[in-house]
């Protein structure tokens, strides 16, 4: 044998092998193993080119699994090396650019993505978000929720929670004292399979109790070979609707002509303390899955999720009568406007007919994020609104299976973000006031001294005084209850006194107390009006508006004191002839007056308006003429007096 002829049978043997590799991790991806199959598909890479299959497989596997941060590693391997890749697995990439927060990039790659798909709705609906916009969602805003992951959670997946007459209904792979031994390992994700489970739940303040869990008491749920969980229950208790995903390749019917396991809905009824009577519903079908049941508050609908055939997407939610005697009317979508396509999942409709469900097409964070819509009960002419709900719920991680009790805001979510303690967390929520305590003390600002009844005015961002109190004796005043995460004004008044004012921010704390206190200056001084320096336009003696702001201290002392009466005095620097500033300074003097006058005073309160010009300086500044002075010794010889001149308490 030639050289040649050995190496082309050695490149032919190595490319046999190649394709066998990829054909066999084709097959585990198909039966959803896919941490077996990314690991066939990169022992594939060590042999051959990295071609545009084998890398947006590899990132499939991790998508799949909501790995974003090793999804985005292969999936952009993938649009960058090769120009023409598939729309699908752009999309695919824009999804896990926006979970990372890349959302830049994202919508770069969604530009190409419209590109490629001009003609379809999938990218119209596939909105350009700007960054302020995902900011607006990831920041909660004025609702305060607390969320709690459950200390129930396993290192396993668990989600699903379902609340009725104080017990827990939820779904997990959890490896428990019933199932030690008999779980097997499910190759998509290398977890054991999904049993539905029950437990005790109470609420002692904000912590929250789980306890007796134990799988759901039946002889035919939780079987060892199937996926079972998303469910539904009647009020009573007594009805049971579930998810079950057969993998048992020895029952031909569970699977499609590819070979892959659909969901399947089923209807159970409890009799003597058990789970029985299981029926598979008769719109199921080998063809397609149908799943995640949720009942309307009548429980004379279900809704629940399918990829058959005449959908918008991936996956659309639907709709179907339940008749009282137990059969079901014809299948509905819910329509275009809820469905996209994309993946619409997990729906839940709570005692008021919100519609709230999960999807990965409308305006989201990331993978799949939790919405709420008014189209089960929108009035006929009423628009359908679909609402991301937002941080704290939404994340750039999956976020689904959303319960919640109308009638206290609390309930359950569920996501894989990566403080979680398993694969899937449930992740308990309660909806409440934040309240805050503000509390201060009112000072006489010149001595230090405590200042009793002082009125102080909470005032909102608005400019509503929201509430008024009086400080005491001690000084102290109080508001019990201010809102949390809130911009609030303070205005603290007292006759013969400057007001004081502040702006603060109360923090996103519950229960924390705000002390800030109020220093008011006293606007009497021994026998003398005091109030900052009035204010004339250079060579000017009209009253300007920052002149009559400050004179209107001396009309509210004036009014507070009836019996009052004052003389003004206006004094000038030394700057300028000393006739020229007599003359100005006489001037100023009666403007002042005639102002005070205008707002109410009378006459006989202020029997002289004089001005002294340069006659009495404070300072040395200026004696003689010429001599250099600092403006500030400038500004102390230029100022109003306003002289008390009689007992006028």
């Amino acid at each position: 044998m030639t050289n040649r002829t050995s190496l082309i049978l050695t490149l032919l043997f190595s490319s046999l092998v190649y394709c066998q590799k990829v054909k066999v991790a084709d097959k585990y991806f198909r039966d959803f193993a896919y941490i077996k199959a990314a690991e066939l598909y990169k022992e594939a890479l060590k042999k051959e080119d990295s071609t545009e299959h084998i890398l947006s497989r590899i990132g499939d596997c991790y998508y799949n699994n909501s790995n974003s941060k090793e999804a985005y590693f292969w999936y952009t391997k993938a649009v960058t090396k090769h120009n023409k890749t598939h729309p699908e697995y752009i999309f695919k990439y824009i999804q896990i650019l926006r979970s990372m927060g890349k959302y830049t990039e994202a919508n770069k790659w969604l530009q190409k993505f419209k590109s490629l798909q001009k003609d379809s709705r999938y990218a119209n609906d596939f909105e350009d978000i700007s960054l302020e916009k995902f900011e607006e969602l990831s920041t909660p805003k004025d609702i305060h929720i607390r969320v709690t992951n459950l200390e129930s959670n396993s290192e396993y997946s668990d989600f699903g929670g379902f609340e009725l007459t104080r017990n827990l209904y939820f779904s997990s792979s959890r490896i428990d004292d019933s199932t030690t031994g008999k779980k097997k390992i499910y190759k998509w994700n290398g977890e054991p399979y999904l049993n539905i489970y029950q437990s005790k739940i109470d609420r002692i303040d904000s912590l929250i109790v789980v306890s007796n869990i134990i799988p759901l008491v039946s002889n035919t749920i939780n079987l060892k070979n199937e996926h079972e969980g998303a469910l539904a229950m009647t009020k009573d208790g007594k009805t049971l609707y579930f998810t079950r995903n057969n993998t048992n390749k020895r029952k031909k019917t569970s699977y499609d002509k590819g070979g892959n396991s659909n969901l399947k809905l089923y209807r159970a009824k409890l009799q003597n303390d058990q789970w029985s009577a299981i029926e598979e519903l008769p719109f199921n079908d080998k063809a397609f899955s149908t799943g995640h049941p949720a009942l309307s508050p009548d429980e004379k609908t279900l809704y629940f999720v399918s990829d058959r055939k005449g959908g918008f997407g991936q996956s659309d939610l639907y709709k179907v009568a339940i008749n009282d005697n137990g059969t079901f009317g014809e299948i509905k979508n819910l329509g275009g406007e809820i469905n996209t396509p994309g993946r619409e999942v997990f729906p839940f409709v709570a005692e008021d007919s919100t519609l709230y469900f999960s999807s990965d097409s409308h305006i989201n964070l990331g993978f799949l994020d939790i919405y709420k819509s008014n189209i089960l009960k929108k009035r006929t002419n009423e628009k359908v609104t679909i609402k991301n709900m937002g941080a704290p719920f939404n994340s750039g991680s999956d976020d689904f299976a959303f319960f919640i009790d109308p009638s206290d805001h609390s309930g359950y979510f569920s996501s894989n973000r990566s403080e979680g303690k398993g694969g899937d967390d449930i992740y308990a929520f309660d909806w409440y006031k934040c309240k805050q305590i503000l509390t201060g003390v009112t000072y006489d600002k010149l001595t230090l001294l405590i200042l009793p009844k002082v009125v102080v005015k909470l005032i909102d961002e608005t400019g509503k005084i929201i509430a008024t109190t009086t400080s005491n004796e001690n000084g102290t005043y109080t508001f019990e209850e201010i809102s949390c995460g809130k911009k609030y004004s303070l205005l603290a008044t007292k006759s013969n006194y400057r007001s004081d004012s502040k702006i603060f921010f109360t923090t996103a704390v519950d229960k924390n107390e705000v002390k800030i206190d109020m220093h008011l200056t006293p606007l009497i001084i021994k026998k003398e009006i005091v109030v900052n320096p009035i204010f004339f336009d250079f060579d000017k003696h009209n009253i300007r508006a920052d002149a009559a702001y400050e004179l209107e201290n001396i009309v509210n002392v004036m009014k507070d004191n009836p019996k009052m009466v004052i003389n003004i005095e206006s004094h000038t620097d030394s700057r300028g002839s000393n006739k020229y500033n007599l003359k100005l300074s006489n001037k100023r003097a009666k403007s002042t007056r005639d102002y005070i006058l205008s707002r109410g005073i009378s006459p006989d309160r202020i029997p002289n308006a004089i001005g002294y010009g340069e006659s009495q300086l404070l300072n040395k500044c200026g004696i003689t003429k010429g001599q250099p002075c600092t403006e500030k010794e400038h500004e102390e010889n230029r100022r109003s007096v306003f002289l008390i001149l009689n007992d006028y308490l």
